[in-house]
């Protein structure tokens, strides 16, 4: 297998835990409510999904893959989508500021998973020694008989569910926001609070469950990296700064979850690409690593000067509303 098709099947599994939450992220600040929580809930949903199928695998005569795959992924959501409630409650109903209440529930998913991970890898026998064969057979499955069609194969079809289910959450969520009429009223929701109030929305229901649900999906981010990308093991601080690229690729896409699947890989792409340049120093690699985030920088920058209204971010985005001070 050439250089090349190695290069884009990493950059690709690198990007799609990204793709994750930036795709819930867009759902979230399409309300108006901007969530700094994205790294917590990723490290929420990553460490329910290992732990429910820990629990399972090890506690069950017979484990089958497909009700192993079931069960981790409701947990995972569900315990991410917790984190997108406990951010909704801590904003809209105790009026607390959007900003501090996002990197507490970061701290808050990172502690979390950290402390439950290492728990779980003491119990396993030590660091490394989590061993979840059927589990991680199911998740890193590839499809049948195109994954073997050469470079094809080994490009579009070598690798497990969640990537595609990525890429179908992403398009899904455009057409939703485009096209129908909740979509709409979220969007409206985002742009003028009191506008949406006054033309008969709930406004406080729609704030409450996109940060839920856009929650539970950058939970998925922390599934796919605990469960496809690195096999069903758990590292303390493992994801690394994927949940801030996450934030950043939501600015980079300009709000659109289908520009989020192309720049989801070209993030993956930019982060690891210090690993084929030969010879860099550890400084350098450090700098190779701000790719995407000059990358976001330079697209901020420019979609600022043309000022387009499709390419900025909702109007009351980060702006709290309370209907009882109209």
């Amino acid at each position: 297998m050439s250089t090349v098709i190695i290069f884009i099947q990493k950059a690709i599994a690198q990007g799609i835990g990204i793709l994750f939450g930036a795709t819930g992220e867009i759902l979230t600040e399409k309300s108006g409510n901007l969530n700094l929580g994205v790294p917590g809930m990723m490290y929420m949903g990553g460490i329910g999904g290992l732990v429910s199928a820990f629990l399972y695998e090890n506690y069950t005569s017979t484990p089958n893959g497909i009700v192993a795959v079931l069960f981790s992924f409701a947990c995972a959501f569900l315990c991410a989508s917790l984190g997108g409630f406990i951010y909704s409650v801590l904003t809209i109903s105790l009026r607390a500021n959007q900003n501090v209440a996002g990197l507490a529930l970061t701290t808050f998913g990172v502690g979390l998973g950290n402390f439950f991970g290492g728990s779980l890898s003491q119990l396993a026998g030590g660091v490394g020694q989590i061993s979840l064969p059927v589990t991680s057979a199911a998740y890193t499955a590839k499809i049948p008989w195109l994954s073997e069609l050469g470079v094809i194969g080994d490009i579009f079809f070598s690798y497990g569910f969640l990537t595609y289910l990525s890429i179908i959450l992403a398009v899904f969520i455009t057409w939703f926001l485009q096209k129908t009429r909740k979509g709409l009223n979220l969007r409206a929701v985002g742009e003028s609070p009191a506008t949406a109030d006054a033309a008969g929305i709930n406004v406080t229901k729609y704030k409450y469950l996109s940060t839920c649900i856009g929650g539970g999906i950058c939970g998925l981010g922390g599934l796919y990296f605990v469960m496809e990308y690195a096999g069903g093991t758990w590292t303390n601080n493992g994801f690394g700064d994927r949940g801030w690229l996450a934030i950043a690729l939501v600015i980079f896409a300009l709000w659109r979850p289908i520009n989020a699947i192309w720049g989801s890989i070209l993030f993956g792409g930019l982060y690891i690409l210090y690993l084929y340049i030969p010879g860099l120093q550890r400084s350098t690699q450090e700098i190779f690593k701000m790719l995407p985030y000059v990358a976001t920088i330079l697209v901020l920058i420019l979609t600022s000067l043309r000022k387009k209204k499709e390419n900025q971010p909702p109007e009351n985005l980060g702006i709290p509303y309370f209907r009882e001070d109209r």
